[in-house]
C-alpha cells in the first residue's frame, strides 16, 4: 500500500470534476461577495448556504458510495455517522456563546441550566477548543465505526443482515440522544449559535467561508475515495464486492480490508455533518432517523453506484428536487421520491452516470466496429494500436499473450 496516495491513480476525468467543482465554489463566492444585490449576478445568502447544504450531503453520498459501490457493504445507517459529527461540532459551537446565551451562564449551555444540570458534564471537556472539536469529528465516527465493523465482518454478517444491524445502530442512536439526561440537548438539539473561530456565524462572509470550506473539503474527500479505488487496494474491494467467497478464498484478509473502508467512510461522513451544522444553525436527533439514511442510498442509486461523480451528482440532484417540491408542492415529495427510485432501479440500474458511461462505452465500439469493416487491421473490441505496438506484440509472442494477474499478490491466509 506504499503507493496508495500516488497521483498516477489520478484520471484526468478526475481532475476535471475537481476542476468544475473548485471553480463553481469561487464563482459562488465572488458573485455573493463582490456583487450588489441588484446585480443579475448577485447569488444571495440563503442560495450560497443552500448550495453549501448540498456539498456536505455529496460528501455524505460520496462516503456511502465507498463503501456500497466499491465494496457491495450496503448501509443503511449512515446517518448516524454524519450526525455524530454534527454534534461534534455543535458542542464546540455551544461552548462558543459564553455569556451571550438567555441565562448568562459562562460554562453551562442553556439547556443545562434550563434542567438544572451543576456541572458541564465531563464529555464536554475540551470542547471550547476548536482543534479538540475537529479531532472528535475524526475519532467518534471513526471509533464507533471501526468497533462496530469489527465485531460485523469478523462475524461474517454480509448482505441485507448487515444493512438491518446499521439501520438498528441508527435507530438505537436517535433514541439515546432524545433523551435530556444524555447531555445533548434531548428533542431540541444544540441551536443558536453565536460564532465559529471568532466569526460571527451569520455574517455573510462567514457564511462564504464555510461554503468554500465545504467545497475544499469535498475535493479532498473525492480525491482520496479516488486514490482508493484506482489502488490495488481498490482492485481487492471490487473483488470483495462481486466475488467475496473467492477473494477470501485466495488468502486476502477480507474483513480487514472492509473494516479498513468502512472506518474511512465514516469519518468522511462525520466530517461533512462538522461542516453541515454550522451552516444550517441547528443539530437534534432527527438527523438520527433511518429514513435520513435510507435517502443517501437513493441518492447514489440515482447518481450511479460505483462512480464518484455519479454520487455527488444525485445528492445535488435529488436535494435540488427535494428543495423545489417541498416549497412547491409539499405533499407530494414522498411519493415523487419513491418513485423515483423505483424508475431507477427498473430502467436506469447503473444510475444516470453509470447509464451514460455505458452508452458512451457502445458508441465508442459501435465506431471502432464501423472502422473494421471498412478495412481497418484491427478487430473490433479492442483500442486502436499503433503499427509499433503491433509490430512488438507480434515480436514478444508467448510474453505478449500472457495476462496480468486482476489482484496484487496477497500474502497467505494462515489456517484457524
Amino acid at each position: 500500500m506504499m503507493n496508495l496516495f500516488s497521483l498516477s491513480h489520478i484520471g484526468r476525468g478526475t481532475f476535471l470534476s475537481i476542476a468544475v467543482i473548485l471553480g463553481a465554489a469561487v464563482l459562488i463566492v465572488l458573485a455573493n461577495l463582490t456583487t450588489t444585490p441588484a446585480s443579475a449576478f448577485h447569488v444571495p445568502d440563503h442560495i450560497v448556504a443552500l448550495l453549501g447544504k448540498f456539498l456536505c450531503y455529496a460528501m455524505l453520498a460520496v462516503s456511502l458510495n465507498l463503501v456500497w459501490g466499491y465494496c457491495g457493504i450496503l448501509s443503511l445507517g449512515h446517518g448516524a455517522f454524519f450526525a455524530l459529527g454534527g454534534y461534534a461540532m455543535g458542542m464546540y459551537l455551544m461552548r462558543q456563546i459564553g455569556t451571550r446565551g438567555v441565562y448568562g451562564d459562562p460554562v453551562l449551555p442553556d439547556f443545562m441550566v434550563f434542567l438544572n444540570w451543576p456541572e458541564l458534564p465531563w464529555y464536554w471537556t475540551g470542547f471550547d477548543m476548536f482543534w479538540f472539536a475537529a479531532l472528535m469529528v475524526l475519532l467518534v465516527p471513526g471509533v464507533l465505526a471501526f468497533v462496530f465493523g469489527w465485531f460485523a465482518f469478523r462475524s461474517r454478517v454480509t448482505g441485507v443482515y448487515l444493512s438491518i444491524i446499521t439501520q438498528a445502530l441508527t435507530y438505537a442512536l436517535l433514541l439515546a440522544f432524545f433523551r435530556n439526561d444524555m447531555g445533548f440537548g434531548g428533542n431540541n438539539g444544540l441551536t443558536d449559535f453565536k460564532d465559529i473561530l471568532g466569526f460571527d456565524i451569520q455574517a455573510d462572509t462567514t457564511r462564504a467561508g464555510l461554503f468554500a470550506a465545504s467545497g475544499l473539503a469535498l475535493v479532498v474527500c473525492f480525491l482520496i475515495c479516488r486514490t482508493v479505488t484506482r489502488s490495488k487496494l481498490g482492485k481487492v474491494l471490487i473483488a470483495v464486492r462481486d466475488a467475496e467467497s473467492r477473494t477470501r478464498f485466495l488468502g486476502y484478509r477480507v474483513e480487514h480490508y472492509k473494516l479498513f473502508v468502512w472506518t474511512l467512510s465514516a469519518m468522511m461522513a462525520g466530517i461533512a455533518g462538522a461542516l453541515y451544522v454550522p451552516q444550517v444553525g441547528i443539530i437534534n436527533p432527527g438527523e438520527f432517523a433511518p429514513a435520513n439514511s435510507i435517502e443517501v442510498v437513493i441518492w447514489v442509486a440515482v447518481g450511479g453506484r460505483g462512480t464518484l461523480v455519479g454520487a455527488v451528482l444525485g445528492a445535488v440532484l435529488v436535494n435540488f428536487a427535494k428543495t423545489w417540491f417541498t416549497a412547491a408542492l409539499p405533499d407530494i415529495w414522498l411519493f415523487a421520491l419513491g418513485g423515483l427510485f423505483v424508475v431507477v432501479t427498473l430502467f436506469l440500474p447503473k444510475g444516470i452516470v453509470g447509464t451514460l458511461g455505458s452508452g458512451w462505452t457502445a458508441l465508442r465500439q459501435r465506431k471502432v466496429s464501423e472502422a473494421f469493416e471498412a478495412g481497418s487491421d484491427e478487430p473490433p473490441g479492442k483500442a486502436p494500436q499503433s503499427p509499433g505496438a503491433r509490430s512488438n506484440v507480434a515480436m514478444t509472442g508467448a510474453q505478449a499473450r500472457t495476462p496480468e494477474p486482476s489482484l496484487p499478490d496477497a500474502e497467505p491466509q494462515p489456517a484457524e
